[in-house]
């Protein structure tokens, strides 16, 4: 028996099955494209990506409509200091009054008027350097005197060497923009390969006091290290720090690996490390302390994200702050022993607990694998439980690294390197760049 409506009833059918597997693929096709978009969204927003590198704006004020409040209601204004003067400037003594011209004779009133002022850009001055030579008569060598300003290479001065240095590395100018500032303001026309050339030769003079520093941070007792990309000719770099309280070296080198640090640090580096949880620090020593900030960062953006995360969160501030107030009276060492396996205790119960998330997961799972390294500072003196010092000496590169873009070849790098770990270090102690790179000069000229 035939059924004339049969075919009819078995498309209807298949077309259910067919808009089915259809809606099916559009929908893998939808989950991938999602998951793709929040694999490049997280590179923007999450815990450990920096603040200038984040796509959204930070969060508001509290009760604050616009992002920038303002000053707070309440603060005190603060005005500049009055300086001395330097120097007085007369006016002309009026003879007779400008509205019936009787003689006025000697002012009965005279206010004062303190004014600061910068004076008019130098013009260049052309110095002819002496250089005298003997020849010793009994041992036929050579003995010659040049003056302490007197560059031994290149016809730019000291003066001009600095200003030159300083506009491209503290004010952060295009070498282009460095040779109209010195044609404009002091009428010294030279081209950009000249800067550059400057650049690299001030470095050049100025590297034994890199060497130096390199050498005193490899002595340190605490050190704080991270590092950050670079591109070199468009080649993936990193830029690393090295700080301590007083010196700070930069170094860019190919590798983000434990090589580096045998190299800043040498094999025999005793101190501690303060630094984020990158494997190469581990390898290379034991003595490391972990970034707090770093991780209770991370657990607050758990903790906004999900449920389970809260308690954890809170569990770690309220730990961290207690650590703190436990160190303000300097306590001995046998009590700073028993803090710190008061803390490991503490710690561990958090970790130990069961977690639905896999982000959290992770997250304890990264706490676990670092747990010995936590409380350095507990029990070491010197050593903070943050790695701020050094994501602070990582601003200006990061800044320098916008404007710049890439570094041409391995020649600007070597000068990058040791003309930003100087000025970075002179900053720390408080000195003048100008008179300490005059210094360094004059030194190493007096060496050549």
């Amino acid at each position: 028996m035939t059924y004339p409506n049969y075919q009819k009833l078995t498309e209807k059918i298949q077309e259910p099955a067919e808009e089915n597997a259809q809606l099916r693929e559009e929908n893998a096709q939808l989950r991938e494209e999602n998951a793709q978009l929040k694999r490049r969204l997280a590179y923007y927003e999450n815990p450990n990506t920096p603040p200038s590198r984040r796509m959204y704006p930070s969060k508001k004020h509290k009760n604050c409509t616009r992002r920038f409040p303002g000053r707070p209601k309440g603060h005190k204004g603060k005005t500049r200091p009055q300086p001395k003067p330097d120097v007085v400037k007369v006016p002309e003594l009026k003879k007779n009054c400008a509205h019936c011209g009787a003689l006025l004779g000697e002012p009965q009133y005279v206010s004062h008027r303190i004014v600061e002022e910068i004076s008019n850009p130098q013009p260049k001055q052309v110095i002819d350097f002496l250089e005298f030579t003997w020849k010793c008569k009994a041992c036929k060598a050579y003995t010659s005197s040049r003056h302490p300003d007197c560059p031994p290479e290149g016809r730019i001065g000291k003066n001009a060497l600095i200003q030159t240095t300083l506009m491209k590395f503290e004010d952060r100018l295009p070498i282009e923009k460095v040779a109209e500032v010195l044609d404009k303001r002091h009428g010294l026309q030279v081209t950009p390969a000249t800067v550059l050339d400057i650049t690299r030769r001030v470095s050049e003079w100025l590297r034994p006091d890199y060497e130096a520093i390199k050498e005193r941070i490899r002595g340190a007792k605490v050190v704080y290290a991270d590092e950050t990309g670079e591109k070199v000719d468009g080649v993936k770099h990193w830029l690393w720090v090295f700080t301590t309280e007083t010196e700070t070296l930069y170094a860019i080198r190919r590798s983000r690996g434990k090589k580096v640090l045998e190299e800043i640090l040498g094999d025999g580096f005793g101190g501690v490390i303060v630094c984020d949880g990158w494997k190469p620090y581990p390898n290379f020593t034991n003595r490391i302390q972990r970034d707090w900030a770093h991780m209770l960062r991370e657990v607050d953006w758990l903790a906004e994200n999900f449920e389970e995360a809260k308690p954890l969160g809170l569990a770690l501030h309220k730990l961290y702050e207690d650590l703190k107030a436990s160190l303000l009276g300097d306590p001995p060492p046998e009590e700073r022993a028993r803090l710190k396996l008061e803390a490991m205790e503490r710690l561990s119960y958090w970790l130990n607990k069961q977690y639905r998330s896999v982000e959290v997961e992770k997250f304890i799972e990264k706490v676990q694998n670092g747990f010995e390294h936590w409380f350095t500072f507990v029990v070491t003196l010197g050593v903070e439980p943050t790695n701020n010092r050094a994501e602070r000496a990582l601003k200006e590169p990061v800044v320098q690294r916008k404007i710049i873009g890439t570094f041409r070849n391995g020649k600007g790098t070597r000068i990058y390197e040791v003309i930003t770990t100087l000025l970075a270090t002179w900053e720390q102690r408080g000195l003048n760049p100008s008179q300490k790179m005059a210094e360094s000069l004059t030194t190493a000229w007096a060496k050549s």
